[in-house]
């Protein structure tokens, strides 16, 4: 029996086109299982796909050309041309050019999430850089997507096989986050953090351990006093609100006593404090998600390595654990919505 019309169509954009994006994209799709779940539509370049492919000296693959979604294949993987025909690859290179392919195909991309015409959104990773531009000036995907979206909020939730780690502030500079650091801002991201562990991970009854700012957690106020004028409020707000929220703990005992096994996820303070130790033992199997926005994006959890591009050593393990993360998602907020509107059933 053919459930092709019940399959989820899932948007694909190919990043920085001098990074690994298209080898990812192409390493991930030759898995022919990946058609049976659901339908691939990549927004970039047939041609740049089969430069890519050559490059890599893979053979026997290639993408269905069509115009828009409703054409897909869903048998096959398929491409969405939405950049130059002249556009010029410089593999390992950072360059206008590509940076100007990267956003093309982004916005093509969200355009037809927003529409209703693809189901979910996995973006492969960007040059923060080059895609700069009058119309993309956002420190990542995760702001970008905010503004599009028109989200209150949102929260960059890294998600991996041993733990799931959030981040209060996300791409500042370092000598601004405490400043950033508010008792309603902590507040509004453990609340988009548990509705997230709720909806999209169908988790009863999250567990948040919150970490401090400061060393040793501020030392009862000798390294700081963020955590009992700031954090601890914040933490008391949460649990008067339902939210289990526990904390905050010293960043560096917590990990080391691997304590992030005893919860459903952790709420960093800011971005190298959570990312730092969940790359360390989650790199290929990590996934970045936005939590907060109507619809589903999530992305692998590296960058564009430009210094292997080209070479066919890039792992696609993350990129395909953002595609099924972005499956499984879709699938919870369905299941979660159903049986919020029918609990007996």
């Amino acid at each position: 029996m053919d459930n092709t019309e019940n399959k989820i169509k899932v948007g694909i954009t190919h990043g920085d086109i001098n990074g690994i994006g298209y080898e990812i994209i192409i390493k991930t799709l030759l898995d022919k299982r990946i058609t049976e779940l659901c339908v691939p539509i990549v927004y970039g370049s047939p041609k740049l796909s089969a430069y890519h492919r050559k490059s890599l000296n893979i053979e026997n693959f290639s993408l269905n050309i069509i115009k828009n979604p409703e054409n897909a294949n869903p048998k096959r993987p398929n491409v969405i041309n939405c950049i130059s025909e002249n556009t010029r690859i410089e593999l390992g290179k950072a360059t206008k050019e590509s940076g100007e392919a990267a956003f093309a195909s982004l916005e093509a991309a969200v355009n037809d999430l927003l529409e209703g015409k693809i189901d979910v959104l996995v973006t492969a990773p960007i040059n923060k850089n080059t895609i700069q531009s009058d119309n993309f000036k956002f420190p990542g995907h995760t702001e970008y997507l905010k503004e599009k979206a028109d989200s209150d909020d949102v929260l960059m939730l890294m998600t991996g096989e041993k733990m799931r780690i959030g981040v209060v502030t996300g791409h500042i500079p370092l000598k601004e986050v405490a400043s950033k650091i508010t008792k309603e801002k902590i507040l509004k991201k453990l609340r988009l953090l548990n509705d997230s562990l709720l909806k999209d991970f169908t988790i009863k009854k999250p567990k948040i351990a919150v970490l401090g700012l400061n060393p040793h957690a501020g030392d009862d106020g000798i390294t700081g006093s963020e955590e009992k004028e700031i954090i601890i409020p914040a933490i008391n707000k949460a649990r008067a609100e339902g939210i289990l929220a526990i904390g905050p703990y010293a960043a560096d005992g917590f990990f080391g006593a691997a304590s992030y096994t005893k919860f459903d996820a952790v709420l960093a303070m800011y971005h190298d404090q959570g990312l730092a130790p969940f790359k360390s033992l989650e790199f290929d199997s990590s996934v970045n998600y936005t939590a907060g926005l109507p619809f589903v994006r999530t992305s692998p959890g590296h960058g564009t390595a430009f210094e292997i591009a080209g070479k066919g050593a890039a792992s696609p393990d993350s990129f395909r654990q953002a595609l099924f993360t972005a499956l499984d998602i879709f699938k919870n907020r369905k299941r979660y919505a159903e049986i919020s509107k029918n609990p007996l059933k």
